[in-house]
């Protein structure tokens, strides 16, 4: 397929009944051969050989708290998608429901509650390991929704989206170790898919002037990595998956320590499991009828 542009590209979406416009920037319905595709990728990363894992599951909203003892605030505010709620009377109900009928703002009328929208499929899982793990740490895999507030035309810019996590937290060298060989095999699941992917040195999209220091910190540690695949653009490919180790950040937040007393380290690996669907689209073309031989061996041996 050419290299659409971001508004043509969910225009064909749209057009084979692949997403669903649902209103506001950033956020769509998928159809059900959108939802057969992704279900597929899923199933094979789950497979990969060495993924094993312990399999879990969380809902889309975490406690407040993990935000705010991770410095998820310092270093993302902007993409923070807190959940506030009515805790008024049934005369201030009124008031809501009118400003809302005659489309006023009527948002300063509710209160901020304990929860958010999970902004990183990782972080529900680090406090439920406080205290010594097991000799060989914890590997842990689950499906994740994340909201990040980055409205866009370009579709692989979702607000509400699915991530494939794998987590391993244990010891330096073990941990890295681990995502360093995740890093073969994601290019390699990519590779028999057919996709165009490369593996890149990568950054978080820290916010303000500090942030700029804090990616290049990552950077030059080599933390973060990401497979990179043309989507909406061949000269700026799209992250579809990325490799991130954390040191000891989750453990010394959590209170996480190996057998010998020593903060545990972390590592997460995450398929962004909506834009590695809109990677087979763009790269095979809107039919999976007509998709490759071998790549429907793949999705659907």
């Amino acid at each position: 397929m050419p290299s659409p542009d971001p508004q043509s590209f969910y225009e064909g979406l749209v057009a084979h009944g692949l997403v669903i416009p649902a209103g506001p920037a950033g956020a769509f319905g998928r159809g059900r051969v959108f939802e057969d595709v992704l279900q597929a990728f899923d199933a094979l990363a789950v497979k990969t050989p060495a993924s094993a894992a312990e399999s879990m599951s969380f809902p889309p909203v975490i406690d407040r708290a993990i935000i705010e003892r991770t410095g998820y605030l310092e270093s993302f505010p902007t993409l923070c998608g807190a959940i506030h709620s009515f805790v008024g009377d049934e005369r201030e109900a009124r008031a809501v429901a009118d400003r809302a009928a005659d489309g006023l703002p009527w948002g300063d009328a509710l209160k901020a509650t304990d929860l958010v929208l999970n902004p990183a499929a990782c972080y529900p899982f680090y406090p439920t390991c406080s205290g010594t793990l097991p000799p060989d740490g914890r590997h842990v895999t689950f499906l994740a929704w994340v909201y990040r507030q980055e409205p866009s035309v370009d579709p692989t810019r979702m607000r509400s989206f699915r991530v494939r996590e794998f987590i391993r937290l244990g010891a330096p060298d073990a941990v890295l170790a681990w995502r360093d060989a995740w890093i073969r095999r994601g290019r390699q699941l990519f590779t028999d898919l057919l996709l165009p992917a490369r593996a890149e040195v990568a950054a978080d999209p820290f916010f303000g002037r500090g942030g700029k220091m804090l990616a290049a910190g990552q950077m030059e540690q080599r933390l973060k990595f990401e497979v990179l695949i043309p989507i909406v653009s061949d000269e700026q490919p799209t992250a579809c998956c990325s490799f991130n180790y954390h040191q000891d950040k989750f453990g010394a937040a959590f209170g996480i320590r190996l057998p010998d007393g020593s903060v545990a380290h972390s590592a997460c690996l995450g398929f962004g499991l909506e834009r590695v669907v809109m990677a087979l689209f763009r790269t095979h073309g809107f039919d999976p009828e007509r998709w490759p031989t071998a790549v429907r061996g793949q999705l659907w041996p």
